[in-house]
């Protein structure tokens, strides 16, 4: 079950560099894929969308460690 818990460490951080690339990508950009100039309030709503993965992402991680702490402790 070690191998487990630092594989889900491992996880972690490669979810978590994934998105602070994403924000980087998200506040640098001058011009999205379609052409559209990037406004503070469109930058605003791209980090609130990748807010809300992010939250899906962290719920999913917990559930996924209480079962590991839940079958580790038996």
């Amino acid at each position: 079950m070690i191998i487990i818990k630092i594989m889900w460490w491992a996880i972690n951080i490669v979810w978590l560099i994934i998105f602070a690339v994403g924000a980087i990508f998200i506040g640098v950009r001058k011009v999205d894929a379609a052409g559209v100039f990037q406004t503070p309030e469109i930058k605003m709503i791209s980090f609130a969308i990748l807010g809300i993965v992010f939250i899906v992402v962290v719920l999913f991680q917990l559930i996924f460690l209480y079962f590991v702490r839940k079958s580790t402790t038996q």
